[in-house]
């Protein structure tokens, strides 16, 4: 069972990815995708995909970035996460770049550089949680 300031941290986690994703994908940069991969979206995206992949990357969050910096400030959190984000949405778009026909080559640069601040701000966010909820 999961302490309370890691569960702090993953539910802080998971809210603001989801909540950034919302503004992200949902408004700021729909059209740069559309224009970009439109062709291959899906009209909406698969509930239980998206649900699975929001647990794990949080789970992740917590796991390789929020937790490894006890007792460390909420700024370390943040770069371990963009690090993290980096990586993560990295090898996504780099696969993707290496091969499908057509990948745009500066939507995988903007869509990294979106979960690498994304996902510091995730972590910082779930480390200053978890201190809230008792956690060093």
């Amino acid at each position: 069972m999961p302490t309370r300031p890691v569960l702090a941290a993953f539910v802080a986690g998971l809210l603001v990815m989801l909540a950034g994703d919302a503004l992200w994908l949902g408004v700021i940069a729909d059209a740069m995708y559309q224009r970009g991969i439109g062709h291959l979206m899906a009209e909406r995206p698969g509930a239980v995909a998206a649900a699975l992949f929001y647990l794990l990357y949080a789970g992740g969050l917590v796991f390789f970035a929020i937790e490894p910096m006890q007792p460390s400030d909420p700024w370390q959190a943040a770069g371990a996460g963009a690090l993290l984000g980096l990586v993560a949405y990295g090898t996504y778009d780099l696969s993707n770049l290496a091969t499908l026909r057509g990948w745009p080559a500066g939507l995988a640069a903007i869509d990294m550089a979106w979960g690498a601040a994304i996902s510091a701000l995730a972590a910082g966010l779930g480390r200053v949680a978890a201190q809230r909820f008792g956690g060093p």
